[in-house]
C-alpha cells in the first residue's frame, strides 16, 4: 500500500472561514458550482447545514468516493462551527464581556476529530483553556462557560444537536486548563475503570477547531506519551471491544442485531462494523504511538511500526472505505423516506456480490479487533 501521505485539494473547498466563490470553479466542477449557486452567498447557519444532502449530491455527480465526501462534509461542519464561535465571541463582545481572557482551542472529538463524519452528527467537542491562576478561575471561567453555551445553542439551532451524552464544551467535565486536561488524562490511565476508558475513547481522537491550535498539540504530546506506558487502562480499552459485536456469527455469516431497527432486514453497519474497525485502530495507535487521529492515516503509520502488516492494513482502509460509502448511500435513502440519518444499512438492498464483500470486511474487522487485542489478526 501507498504509505506517502499526500494532501488532496479537494480538502481545502472548505478549510477556509467562507464558502468557495462558485464563479471561480472551472467548468469541470459544474456540479458544485451549481449547489453553491442554489445555496447562496450568505447562508444563515441552518441553511448552510440544511445545504449538505446537496452538496452531497454533487460530489457524487463528481464520482468523488464516500470516504473523501465523509472527509469534505466534515470540513464543512468545521467551517460551521468556527462561524458558530465567531459570532458567539462578537456577541459577547457587544454584551460587554470583552476578548478572551486567555488563550483557548475548541476541540472536536469522536468522527468530526477523525474527519470521518457522514450525515445527521450530533455535537461532540471540548475546550482546551491557557492555564490560569485558581484565584481568577470564576472569572476566567465564567466567561468560557459562556461561550460554550452560546456556540453549542447556535449549532443546535443551525441543525448540530446537542450531545445525548454531554460531551461538549458547555459543560467543566469537557472544558479545563491545559494542566487540568493532562492531569485527567493521567489519572484515567492509571485506573481500569469501564467509563474512563469509554470517556477517553471519544476524548482521544480530536482536532483543534478554533483557537490557539499549540495548546491541542500539547496535549497530543502529553497523550502520545502517556499512552504506550498505560497499559492496564488499555487492557480495559481491549476487553471494551467486545462491547460492540462485529455482524458476524461464529461461521462467519451475517448476524444481524436488529434491536431498535427502523424496518426489516436492516443491520447496524456503524454499531457493528464502521466503529469495531474505527475502536480497534484506535487501541493499535495508542499502544504504538502513532499520533494521526484519522483512520485512514493511522493504518499506514501502524504498518511502519511493525503493529500490522500491509496486507491487514490496506484491508482495514478498503474495509472503511466500502462502509463509509454504505453509509452515506444508506443516509441518503433514509432521509428521502422521511427518517433520520443513522447508521441502518437495508440488507435487503444488497445483491449478492455485496453481501459477499460485507461479509469480507466484516471479517477483516475481526482480524483487526483480535490483533488489537493482543493476537496478530493474520
Amino acid at each position: 500500500m501507498h504509505l506517502l501521505h499526500r494532501a488532496s485539494p479537494w480538502r481545502a473547498l472548505f478549510a477556509g472561514d467562507a464558502l468557495p466563490d462558485p464563479a471561480t470553479l472551472p467548468p469541470l466542477l459544474s456540479p458544485l458550482r451549481e449547489a453553491l449557486n442554489e445555496l447562496g452567498p450568505s447562508p444563515s447557519l441552518a441553511e448552510a447545514h440544511a445545504w449538505q444532502g446537496r452538496l452531497v449530491e454533487a460530489l457524487q455527480r463528481l464520482d468523488l468516493p464516500g470516504w473523501r465526501i465523509s472527509q469534505l462534509i466534515s470540513e464543512h461542519n468545521n467551517g460551521l462551527y468556527r462561524r458558530a464561535i465567531q459570532l458567539s465571541l462578537n456577541e459577547m463582545l457587544g454584551q460587554g464581556w470583552g476578548e478572551p481572557p486567555v488563550t483557548f482551542c475548541v476541540l472536536l472529538l469522536g468522527s468530526a476529530g477523525r474527519h470521518e463524519s457522514l450525515l445527521g452528527p450530533d455535537q461532540d467537542n471540548a475546550m482546551i483553556v491557557a492555564d490560569y491562576p485558581d484565584d481568577r478561575h470564576a472569572e476566567i471561567d465564567g466567561f468560557f462557560q459562556s461561550l460554550g453555551e452560546r456556540f453549542t445553542d447556535r449549532l443546535d439551532e443551525g441543525g448540530i444537536p446537542l450531545c445525548h451524552g454531554h460531551v461538549m464544551a458547555r459543560w467543566p467535565m469537557w472544558r479545563k486548563r491545559l494542566s487540568e486536561w493532562r492531569e485527567q488524562l493521567t489519572l484515567w490511565t492509571q485506573e481500569r475503570r469501564i467509563k474512563r476508558v469509554q470517556q477517553s475513547n471519544i476524548l482521544l481522537d480530536f482536532h483543534p477547531v478554533y483557537g490557539e491550535a499549540d495548546l491541542a498539540e500539547s496535549l497530543a504530546d502529553h497523550v502520545e506519551q502517556l499512552m504506550p506506558r498505560a497499559g492496564l487502562f488499555l487492557d480495559e480499552m481491549a476487553l471494551l471491544l467486545d462491547e460492540l459485536p462485529i455482524a458476524l456469527d461464529r461461521l462467519g455469516r451475517l448476524s444481524v442485531d436488529d434491536k431498535g431497527a427502523p424496518h426489516d432486514n436492516a443491520l447496524n453497519l456503524k454499531r457493528q462494523g464502521l466503529l469495531p474497525l474505527v475502536n480497534a485502530v484506535r487501541l493499535l495507535a495508542l499502544r504504538h504511538g502513532v499520533r494521526e487521529a484519522e483512520t485512514r492515516l493511522r493504518l499506514p503509520a501502524l504498518v511502519l511500526r511493525g503493529a500490522l502488516s500491509p496486507k491487514q492494513a490496506r484491508a482495514g482502509r478498503v474495509a472503511l472505505d466500502r462502509f463509509q460509502e454504505s453509509l452515506l448511500q444508506a443516509q441518503q435513502a433514509s432521509l428521502k423516506a422521511g427518517r433520520s440519518a443513522d447508521g441502518w444499512i437495508d440488507l435487503a438492498r444488497l445483491e449478492d456480490d455485496e453481501r459477499l464483500m460485507l461479509r469480507h470486511d466484516l471479517r477483516v474487522v475481526r482480524g483487526l479487533v483480535r490483533a488489537a487485542q493482543g493476537g496478530n489478526g493474520r
